[in-house]
Protein backbone atom coordinates (compact mmCIF):
# COMPACT_ATOMS: atom_id res chain seq x y z
CA UNK A 1 0.00 0.00 0.00
CA UNK A 2 1.21 3.60 -1.31
CA UNK A 3 1.31 5.97 1.62
CA UNK A 4 -0.55 9.42 0.00
CA UNK A 5 0.63 12.90 0.95
CA UNK A 6 -1.21 16.15 1.25
CA UNK A 7 0.94 18.60 -0.24
CA UNK A 8 -2.15 21.91 0.39
CA UNK A 9 -0.62 22.92 3.84
CA UNK A 10 2.80 23.70 1.02
CA UNK A 11 1.13 25.33 -1.59
CA UNK A 12 -0.43 27.63 1.09
CA UNK A 13 2.91 28.69 2.25
CA UNK A 14 4.84 29.00 -1.54
CA UNK A 15 4.79 30.75 -4.74
CA UNK A 16 5.87 29.50 -7.60
CA UNK A 17 6.50 25.13 -6.32
CA UNK A 18 3.34 24.49 -8.13
CA UNK A 19 5.34 22.39 -10.89
CA UNK A 20 7.24 20.62 -8.42
CA UNK A 21 4.34 19.58 -6.03
CA UNK A 22 2.44 17.88 -9.21
CA UNK A 23 5.69 15.91 -9.65
CA UNK A 24 5.25 14.51 -6.59
CA UNK A 25 1.45 14.32 -6.68
CA UNK A 26 1.89 12.30 -10.17
CA UNK A 27 4.27 10.42 -8.44
CA UNK A 28 2.40 9.47 -5.96
CA UNK A 29 -0.39 8.26 -8.07
CA UNK A 30 1.71 6.62 -10.80
CA UNK A 31 2.21 3.13 -11.49
CA UNK A 32 5.10 1.34 -10.12
CA UNK A 33 7.70 1.81 -12.61
CA UNK A 34 10.88 -0.47 -13.40
CA UNK A 35 14.33 0.61 -12.95
CA UNK A 36 15.34 -0.74 -15.89
CA UNK A 37 18.07 0.00 -17.33
CA UNK A 38 20.40 0.78 -14.68
CA UNK A 39 21.43 4.47 -14.05
CA UNK A 40 23.55 6.68 -12.43
CA UNK A 41 23.32 10.54 -11.41
CA UNK A 42 26.58 11.92 -10.53
CA UNK A 43 27.51 15.67 -9.44
CA UNK A 44 31.10 16.20 -10.83
CA UNK A 45 31.78 20.10 -10.50
CA UNK A 46 29.49 22.84 -8.80
CA UNK A 47 27.03 22.94 -11.83
CA UNK A 48 28.04 20.11 -13.93
CA UNK A 49 26.06 16.40 -13.47
CA UNK A 50 26.62 13.20 -15.40
CA UNK A 51 24.29 10.36 -16.61
CA UNK A 52 25.55 7.36 -17.13
CA UNK A 53 23.39 4.33 -18.05
CA UNK A 54 23.73 0.72 -18.71
CA UNK A 55 23.14 0.29 -22.11
CA UNK A 56 25.12 -2.98 -22.66
CA UNK A 57 24.31 -4.28 -26.56
CA UNK A 58 22.67 -1.26 -28.12
CA UNK A 59 24.51 0.50 -30.82
CA UNK A 60 24.10 4.39 -30.93
CA UNK A 61 22.15 4.13 -33.73
CA UNK A 62 19.95 2.13 -31.50
CA UNK A 63 19.32 4.94 -28.84
CA UNK A 64 17.26 8.47 -29.04
CA UNK A 65 18.00 11.32 -26.60
CA UNK A 66 14.99 14.15 -26.53
CA UNK A 67 15.84 17.26 -24.09
CA UNK A 68 12.49 19.21 -24.66
CA UNK A 69 12.24 22.37 -21.91
CA UNK A 70 13.08 20.50 -18.30
CA UNK A 71 12.61 16.91 -19.74
CA UNK A 72 14.99 14.26 -20.99
CA UNK A 73 13.79 11.18 -22.54
CA UNK A 74 15.97 8.54 -23.35
CA UNK A 75 14.48 6.02 -25.98
CA UNK A 76 15.85 3.09 -27.37
CA UNK A 77 14.29 0.29 -29.85
CA UNK A 78 16.37 -2.83 -29.89
CA UNK A 79 16.28 -4.07 -34.30
CA UNK A 80 15.79 -7.55 -34.42
CA UNK A 81 18.63 -9.49 -34.63
CA UNK A 82 18.87 -11.61 -37.94
CA UNK A 83 21.44 -14.32 -36.43
CA UNK A 84 20.22 -17.80 -36.93
CA UNK A 85 21.61 -18.77 -33.99
CA UNK A 86 19.65 -20.34 -31.38
CA UNK A 87 20.01 -18.65 -28.10
CA UNK A 88 20.71 -20.82 -24.77
CA UNK A 89 20.56 -18.63 -22.65
CA UNK A 90 19.83 -14.74 -22.83
CA UNK A 91 21.21 -13.02 -20.26
CA UNK A 92 22.38 -9.45 -21.83
CA UNK A 93 18.57 -7.61 -21.82
CA UNK A 94 17.67 -6.24 -25.30
CA UNK A 95 14.05 -5.39 -24.91
CA UNK A 96 12.96 -1.03 -25.79
CA UNK A 97 12.60 1.46 -22.97
CA UNK A 98 12.01 4.54 -22.56
CA UNK A 99 13.77 6.74 -19.72
CA UNK A 100 12.36 9.91 -18.52
CA UNK A 101 14.14 12.42 -16.36
CA UNK A 102 13.06 16.09 -14.90
CA UNK A 103 15.33 18.84 -15.46
CA UNK A 104 15.93 21.48 -13.23
CA UNK A 105 15.30 24.92 -15.13
CA UNK A 106 18.65 26.03 -17.20
CA UNK A 107 20.17 22.16 -17.27
CA UNK A 108 21.71 21.53 -20.88
CA UNK A 109 23.29 18.45 -21.94
CA UNK A 110 26.43 19.30 -23.22
CA UNK A 111 27.51 15.89 -24.83
CA UNK A 112 26.29 12.29 -25.27
CA UNK A 113 28.73 9.54 -26.18
CA UNK A 114 28.99 5.48 -25.73
CA UNK A 115 32.00 3.63 -23.78
CA UNK A 116 32.40 0.24 -22.30
CA UNK A 117 28.83 -0.35 -22.37
CA UNK A 118 27.40 2.75 -20.78
CA UNK A 119 25.55 5.89 -22.56
CA UNK A 120 27.35 8.92 -20.54
CA UNK A 121 25.50 12.19 -20.64
CA UNK A 122 26.90 15.40 -19.50
CA UNK A 123 24.52 18.39 -18.21
CA UNK A 124 25.50 21.75 -16.72
CA UNK A 125 23.30 24.44 -14.88
CA UNK A 126 23.63 27.75 -17.11
CA UNK A 127 21.75 30.21 -14.61
CA UNK A 128 21.56 33.54 -16.95
CA UNK A 129 22.19 36.74 -15.31
CA UNK A 130 18.77 37.90 -15.32
CA UNK A 131 17.58 34.88 -13.24
CA UNK A 132 20.88 35.32 -10.70
CA UNK A 133 19.70 36.78 -7.04
CA UNK A 134 20.72 40.30 -7.08
CA UNK A 135 20.28 42.63 -4.14
CA UNK A 136 17.51 45.39 -4.36
CA UNK A 137 18.33 49.16 -2.94
CA UNK A 138 16.14 50.68 -0.65
CA UNK A 139 15.42 54.11 -1.19
CA UNK A 140 15.16 56.74 2.09
CA UNK A 141 12.15 59.37 1.90
CA UNK A 142 15.15 62.24 1.42
CA UNK A 143 16.43 60.31 -1.64
CA UNK A 144 13.65 59.53 -3.22
CA UNK A 145 12.47 63.64 -2.78
CA UNK A 146 16.09 64.17 -4.09
CA UNK A 147 16.11 62.09 -7.02
CA UNK A 148 12.33 62.97 -8.50
CA UNK A 149 13.99 66.80 -7.78
CA UNK A 150 16.56 66.10 -9.90
CA UNK A 151 14.25 64.16 -12.47
CA UNK A 152 11.97 67.38 -12.67
CA UNK A 153 15.06 69.87 -13.18
CA UNK A 154 15.97 67.79 -15.88
CA UNK A 155 12.51 67.46 -17.30
CA UNK A 156 12.57 71.81 -17.31
CA UNK A 157 15.88 72.44 -18.46
CA UNK A 158 15.12 69.77 -21.73
CA UNK A 159 11.71 71.96 -22.33
CA UNK A 160 13.40 74.65 -22.61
Amino acid sequence: MRNVYDLSPLYRSTVGFDRVFDMFDRLAHAEPRTDWPPYNIERTGEHQYRISVALAGFSPEEIEIVQEENALQITGQKHSDQDTAQVLHRGIAGRSFKLASNLADHMKVTAARAENGLLVLDLVLEVPEAAKPRQIHIATGSSEQKALGNQTEAAAANAA
